[in-house]
């Protein structure tokens, strides 16, 4: 099974009942129950797997036990290709709603129309740019304490940042490892006062503070971690066996906008519980959304995107009954 799904080949201004934006979770997810519903169907996406790509092993979706992130992509891959739904490796540039239909704009292929739209457009994990991030990305550095805090059972972690992630990702590990550094760069934190003073009484927790992380080292897998101290300048190494990044999201908020579509005081594309947007016609699912912020899993963005294809079944259909 490969990486990449099976392209197939469309033709600019044509027709579908649903257009998919994106390639992560909640794009197969929509993807494969807009097939299911027997919608004419088109994925369009950059990446395939998403943020997924940047995970190492998955344990957490039901029914895949210690799935290497790679090998779920393959299998959501292989899903859809069951259905030949058809899938563009491009670039969204623009969601153009003429009223009975949308034409949706891309960088390379040109321009194709739909009744519907589902966006399964994620977000944009804030990352550190440092040295040593990117080669150990999936080989002990995460960007998701509660998806992967039971892989580090009885290790040595650091987690990074001050925000509501970091300091509830902080007080998942302290069930998991025998050490977690909570490394920030200042020595207040943006997190809701009850996670701080949670975090502060668990006895396996050492606050870093008015730090910041220079390099992460190893070998095939992180051993270290760099950090300065702001206001004294001293560089230590702390021996650990993972790093938990956990400085936040860029959500699409200027996509978002300069389509049209509301969101919320984060960011995040409005959703109702039908995964609807402000917008009659198009939906989103997953990470992108203002649905259920703070809990971020593959199995949840999944299952939105299986929400927005029925939503979306339901408008064409209705559409099409009204014609």
């Amino acid at each position: 099974m490969s990486l990449l799904p099976r392209t197939t080949s469309v033709k600019p201004g044509e027709k579908f009942d649903v257009i998919i934006v994106g390639l992560g979770p909640a794009a197969y997810g929509a993807a494969l129950y807009s097939a299911r519903y027997m919608l004419k169907t088109l994925v369009i996406g950059e990446t395939p797997g998403g943020q997924l790509t940047e995970a190492g092993i998955v344990d957490d979706y039901l029914g895949l036990i210690e799935i290497q992130a790679s090998d779920m992509i393959k299998v959501f891959n292989k899903h859809i290709e069951k259905y030949e739904v058809p899938v563009l490796l491009d670039i969204v540039e623009k969601i153009e709603n003429r009223g009975d239909e949308f034409v949706v704009k891309t960088k390379r292929k040109g321009e194709f129309k739909a009744d519907s739209v589902i966006l399964g457009i994620g977000v944009k994990r804030r990352k550190l740019g440092v040295p040593g991030e990117q080669e150990f990305a999936g080989r002990g550095i995460s960007y998701c304490s509660v998806c992967d805090a039971p892989l580090f059972k009885n290790r040595v972690v650091a987690v990074i940042g001050g925000g509501d992630s970091a300091l509830e990702g902080a007080e998942i590990l302290s069930s998991y490892s025998t050490k977690v550094y909570l490394i920030h760069r200042r020595d207040t934190f943006k997190a809701q006062p009850i996670y701080v003073e949670t975090v502060k009484k668990k006895p396996n927790v050492e606050f870093v503070l008015n730090s910041v992380v220079k390099e992460i080292k190893g070998d095939k897998v992180v051993k270290q971690v760099v950090v300065e101290n702001l206001k004294t300048g001293e560089i230590k190494e702390l021996n650990v066996n993972g790093v938990f990044i956990e400085i936040g999201f860029d959500p699409p908020t200027d996509f978002a906008k300069s389509n049209g579509i509301e969101t919320d005081t984060n960011g995040y594309i409005k959703v109702d519980e039908w995964m609807r947007t402000s917008v009659p016609g198009v939906f989103a699912a997953g990470d992108c959304t203002s649905a259920w912020l703070g809990f971020r899993q593959v199995i949840t963005a999944v299952a939105q995107g299986a929400v927005a294809a029925t939503s979306a079944y339901r408008y064409v259909t209705e559409k099409k009954g009204k014609k």
